[in-house]
């Protein structure tokens, strides 16, 4: 239990001064919801924490369009789907958190994105 405590108040000091989290949280939630990705991608390149979070949002609006090819194929399309949207809903609000949240998958996949 005080192992607990300690890593929540590392996370705590670690996060709570950080001025570009604090300033760029709502917009980095933006990155989860399909195409928004792009806003702080192209808008906000300043922002290691916004675009860590965008890259995770357009490796998912991709997945999100392959997905959209699949839909035909009932069980395995709606899975899919499922899948991504729930991605979507944890990523934002790890996001508007202040989280530096890697999502199953699309983290690696994120890092060799450069723009």
């Amino acid at each position: 239990n005080a192992k607990v405590n300690i890593v929540a108040t590392v996370y705590v000091g670690k996060h709570a001064n950080d001025p570009d989290i604090e300033k760029n949280k709502a917009i980095a939630c933006l990155s989860y919801v399909w195409g928004l990705c792009l806003i702080p991608l192209l808008l906000k390149r300043s922002s290691k924490f916004a675009q860590f979070h965008a890259r995770q949002g357009f490796v998912l609006f991709i997945v999100d369009l392959v997905v959209a090819l699949v839909m035909w194929i009932p069980v395995i399309g709606l899975a899919a789907l499922v899948v991504v949207i729930i991605i979507s809903i944890i990523g934002c609000i790890k996001a508007y958190n202040g989280e530096w949240w890697k999502g199953p998958f699309i983290y690696r996949w994120s890092q060799k994105i450069k723009f």
